[in-house]
This record gives C-alpha cells, structure tokens and sequence, in this order.
C-alpha cells in the first residue's frame, strides 16, 4: 500500500512538473519571438535613420515594417546556404516589396525595334583579348553615382560609356551630366524618369555636339526643364556609336576587352534587388528592365567567369555599387540578357 501512495505521489510530483515545463517553454517561447520582433524592430528604426526613411503615419510604418522583416528573414536564409556564390544584404530597398522594387526599373528594352542600327561592328574581327581587364584601374570610370527614385536608368548606362571612351580618347575622365539627357532628350523615345534607351542617349550626343559636365549640369532626380545654356557648354562629345552582336557574350567580351560598354539587363529579381557580393548566378529572366554599364571582366578566386558592372544605385548596394555577373552561361542570351541588347559610343 505504501509503494502505491508514493507511486501516486512521484506521478502527481512528475505532472506537475510537467504542466510547469511546458508554462515555462511557452512563456521562453514568447519571449524569445517578442525579443526576436524587438530586434528586428530596432533594426528597422537603424536602417531607417541610416537611410533617411520616414513614413507619413503608424500604419505606414507598419506596413513598411512588415515587408522589412519578411525581406530581412529571406535575405538570411539564402545567406546560411554555405554553396552560395554570392551574397544578399540589407541595402536601401529592403522595405520595397519586389514588385515595388520592380515598378522602378524603366528601360525602355521592348523598343529597341524602333532604333536605325549600326551595321558595322569593329571589334568583329578582335581574335586576342586579355584574359581580364577592369576600366577603373586603367581611370575610364568614374565614381559610382545614385539614380534614386527617378526611372532614368539609361541615361547612367550610357554617360557612363561615354564618359569612358572620353577617357579613351583624349586622357582626360570627365564625370559628365546625366540630368542633361533627362532634360533636354525628351523629343523621342527617351522621356527622362519615365525610361528610355542608351541607343537613343548616344543618338542625342550626337546631334547635340556633346554633353556638358556634371558640376555644369547637376542632378536633381527628377524631371526638369532643358537649361539651354548648361546643355550648349560641351565638355564631351562622340562621333557615332554601334551595337554589339546580340545573343553573343563573345562579341560582348570583344567590346568590352576594348572600351566599357552600355548593356541592358534584367534586374527585376529578389536576389538582384539584395545582391551584395561575390559571382552573382541566379536565377533571372530577359526581360530587359535596367540599364548598366559593363567596366570588364575577369575570373573569380574559385574559378568563376564574370563581368563586372557598374550599376546607378549607389555605394550602398552591391559591392560599392558594382556587381560580378557569371559570364560564358549556357544561355545565348548571357545571364539576365546581358548579351541581347549592348552598345558603346565611338569618338
């Protein structure tokens, strides 16, 4: 008798015991995913200062919360898969939803039908080319700069390749005016913040007689009026321009062994929207939506091919601004449609 009362005792002692384990790993539970939100919630309000976001009420900053952690969760994921090539980060867009991050992007690329094409192509017949070359050791690129909020993609892409072949040409890099083409080449296809085509910018410079500088002509991310006197001070100036064989990452190799080059990309993807090192392979399509410009090529230490571009959205994204893209795919069109619709002014 006595064995079954302390049988009963050491059960009742042992679910009780029970009972208080799991109270407690429910309240541990909670305060582990309320520290977890309290986190990621104080991360919030540092990207937010680090970024100068405000929100117009509560609820805006809810939703923008919201998104941040779900993009912050994804961002970490992909980070612990060890096999990796390339890494995504927390950069300025992390409160944008991909489809907001996607609305952004404004090339003009399902026009490119309407442009008169070059018919000659000079590096045609290029049969050496480094096994690597990077314009920015060799001063043709200038510092990486910030489109914002304005859609005028194109406009970086093709100053930037001009700005290069100036180097080229003459000795001197000029860091020449975006806002210029914003403002001023508004008569066709290119309609400033609302997309356009670097064929078309190049077009401009050319009947224009050049581009004025950057200090002469600052940007203002924006839609503005034409200053005629700013536009009519040239510091730059190209003869012509031509298009590289489409669907061909050798004619693109070719031109890019030889001067930087305006290429058409698509970047609409959640791993190009957070990409923020390494050889970037991921999974894209080629439905070109954003205009960059490629500054060289090169391999990377664990045997990748890459190019190296220069995008317009500042230091804060990417590595410093500029991204590794994997060369040679299998696709014809390169990876993201590098290859489909690339071009560069000629002096």
């Amino acid at each position: 008798m006595a064995n079954y009362y302390s049988n009963k005792i050491f059960q009742s002692i042992t679910l009780a015991l029970v009972v208080l384990f799991g109270i407690w790993s429910l309240e541990s539970n909670a305060r582990i995913l309320e520290d977890s939100s309290s986190s990621i919630r104080e991360r919030h309000e540092q990207w937010m200062s680090q970024h100068g976001r405000f929100y117009e009420d509560f609820n805006e900053k809810e939703l923008r919360f919201q998104i941040f952690k779900e993009n912050v969760e994804r961002i970490e994921a992909f980070n612990s898969d060890g096999n990796k090539s390339y890494k995504l980060g927390i950069n300025q867009f992390a409160d944008l939803t991909n489809d907001e991050f996607k609305g952004r992007n404004k090339l003009k690329g399902h026009l490119c039908s309407s442009i008169t094409r070059a018919p000659t192509f000079r590096y045609e017949n290029v049969s050496v080319v480094p096994p690597s070359i990077d314009w920015r050791q060799k001063g043709a690129v200038t510092p990486i700069k910030n489109q914002g909020q304005c859609g005028c993609c194109w406009a970086f892409s093709a100053v930037a390749a001009t700005e290069g072949i100036t180097k080229l040409t003459t000795g001197k890099l000029i860091s020449l005016s975006e806002q210029e083409l914003v403002d001023c080449d508004t008569k066709g296809v290119d309609q400033g913040c609302e997309g356009g085509l670097m064929d078309n910018a190049f077009k401009f410079i050319i009947q224009n007689k050049g581009l004025t500088t950057e200090s002469n002509y600052p940007y203002t991310a924006s839609d503005g009026t034409c200053n005629s006197k700013a536009e009519s001070n040239h510091a730059a100036a190209i003869r012509g321009f031509e298009d590289v064989p489409a669907n061909s990452e050798t004619a693109l190799l070719k031109s890019v062994a030889n001067q930087p080059v305006s290429v058409a990309i698509d970047a609409s993807s959640f791993d190009f929207q957070f990409y923020s090192g390494g050889v970037f392979t991921g999974s894209c399509g080629t439905s070109l939506d954003h205009g960059v410009t490629a500054v060289g090529y090169g391999v990377s230490g664990d045997g990748k091919k890459y190019w190296l571009v220069k995008n317009s959205w500042g230091e804060s994204w990417g590595e410093q601004g500029y991204i590794r893209m994997q060369r040679d795919v299998a696709a014809k069109e390169g990876l993201c449609g590098i290859a489909m619709q690339a071009s560069y002014p000629t002096a």
